[in-house]
């Protein structure tokens, strides 16, 4: 556990025994459940959800960790070790037959975002359930973030269209080892699109979501005019309950919901 792999890699392997613990116990009664496990490392979560988890499927990008876990786990049927990148996964496929699975991992810091928006993707075609999952605290603040605070932004829209968050706990460097330079945050989120409920086409308004958050020093109505809407389309379609100089990261969802809507009603 002590040894230093591949920092390049954002390997920084869980060695903390409540932590790992905490993790799984957050995901709940898994037992009639297939779990994905994203960078499994050692094992160290893997070989508790092992014990729990119906079907267990540990994504690793480490041919070397590959070999170590496939020698570890080698009388644990329901258990596959996948060597491959989660952004490449085919997610469907290994979800195969099981109707809807659970996730869980410690998401690596430079790929943290771009590994959400494919979970948040799969969530929208019915294939997750909830996930369970660590990255760094900075970015587990601006998920969870509600509207009108510094941290509120696209991620947290986004995030908060596609599921509900909730913030469990936060590990100090000497979790880990190596220890990171940076405090680390678990979230469970519970995939539930909000799409349908707030009358929103998925593609335009995420489109919509990253025009009015492109600057967010700039007002909403400043960022919609440099997306190219003009100024009496915006007047025209304004609702009465949005400041005239209100800031995206002021509003709730349901609020520029709303004004998407209305901006399509009019254009």
């Amino acid at each position: 556990m002590s040894q230093k792999r591949k920092p390049k890699l954002g390997q920084n392997f869980l060695i903390d025994d409540n932590a790992r613990h905490g993790i799984v116990d957050a995901l709940g009664d898994i037992a009639s459940r297939t779990v994905i496990e994203i960078g499994p490392g050692h094992g160290a979560i893997t070989s508790l959800l092992a014990t729990r988890a119906k079907r267990l499927v540990a994504l690793e990008l480490d041919g070397s960790l590959v070999a170590e876990l496939t020698f570890k786990f080698r009388d644990m049927p329901h258990l596959e070790i996948v060597e491959g990148d989660v952004l490449n996964a085919d997610l469907k496929a290994l979800v195969g037959d099981a109707g809807t699975v659970d996730v869980i991992g410690n998401l690596p810091y430079y790929i943290t975002s771009d590994i959400l928006l494919k979970l948040f993707a799969a969530g929208r075609d019915g294939l997750l359930n909830r996930a369970v999952l660590m990255m760094q605290r900075e970015v587990a603040d601006r998920i969870s973030a509600e509207p009108g605070v510094r941290e509120y932004g696209l991620l947290s829209a986004t995030a908060q269209m596609n599921a509900r968050v909730d913030h469990l706990f936060t590990l100090p460097p000497e979790a880990f080892s190596p220890p990171p330079d940076v405090y680390s945050t678990v979230l469970r989120l519970h995939f539930a699109p909000r799409f349908e409920e707030l009358v929103v086409d998925p593609v335009g308004f995420d489109k919509f979501l990253k025009q009015v958050f492109a600057q967010k020093r700039k007002t909403l109505h400043n960022n919609l005019r440099a997306a190219g809407f003009n100024a009496d389309a915006l007047a025209k379609a304004w609702p009465e309950g949005i400041p005239a100089q209100a800031r995206a990261e002021s509003l709730p969802l349901d609020a520029m919901a709303a004004l998407y809507r209305s901006l399509n009603d009019i254009s």
